[in-house]
């Protein structure tokens, strides 16, 4: 039986090796960081964790090789970046604890959050869902995938390492995995109690203080230590 039109093509991001990673969904866990917690007027206890999705179409490949240009949304006029460490699933996750959570990684990446600010305020205020403030399209991009095992080989520990962003040149976030309020592993968990977490799966987790506006043309780099970094430039409005 024939359907009705073409479906998309699916949402791939590269690996370091050169390989296709499907992405399957998007989670972003919010407030991770006591200080970005503090700039953002919230409360920074260890409270459980929040979190919210975005589409896979929202991934797009941010490495030097692709030239990475991403457009600048409508209908806001504070368009604000948020770094992140990516963590990539590879198997299935559901109701686990946080050592079994960690079992299921399949790699990591360096991401960012892009976020409709005055949106999200806007809805804050009226107490509303973020969805029109962070489900952005090409809001989401992501670097190149390192697996777990050739990470931990280079020395990467996702509990610990600078993670860090400048915009043209200029240094604007610049804090350490380990100020994580809920590392990797329980934030997994955290995620298995709600969903049947699977293989394609991302979770963003969370953003260091500093984030800020862009404008069409900035050129974002985005670092987290032992991961290859992200390149993106800022386009025109869309």
């Amino acid at each position: 039986m024939a359907t009705a039109f073409e479906p998309a093509p699916a949402t791939l991001l590269k690996t370091v090796d050169g390989d296709d990673f499907p992405v399957r969904r998007v989670f972003c866990i919010g407030r991770n960081y006591a200080a970005h917690a503090r700039e953002m007027g919230k409360d920074p206890d260890r409270e459980p964790p929040f979190f919210f999705s975005k589409w896979a179409e929202t991934v797009v490949n941010a490495d030097p090789a692709d030239a990475c240009r991403i457009a600048y949304p409508p209908e806001t006029e504070s368009y604000h970046f948020e770094v992140e460490l990516v963590v990539a699933l590879g198997a299935p996750a559901f109701r686990v604890d946080a050592d079994e959570a960690m079992k299921t990684v399949w790699g990591y990446g360096v991401g960012l959050d892009m976020t409709r600010r005055d949106l999200q305020s806007a809805a804050k205020d009226l107490g509303r869902p973020w969805d029109v403030a962070k489900n952005v399209e090409e809001s989401a991009p992501t670097g190149r995938l390192v697996s777990a095992a050739k990470a931990d080989a280079a020395g990467f520990d996702p509990g610990r390492g600078r993670i860090a962003l400048s915009v043209d040149g200029a240094n604007k976030q610049d804090g350490d995995l380990s100020e994580m309020i809920w590392p990797v592993g329980d934030v997994i968990a955290h995620v298995s109690r709600f969903y049947r977490l699977g293989a394609g799966d991302l979770i963003f987790t969370g953003t260091p203080a500093g984030v800020g506006a862009v404008r069409p043309g900035n050129r974002l780099v985005g670092e987290i230590a032992g991961l290859p970094p992200l390149h993106i430039t800022i386009g025109d409005p869309a």
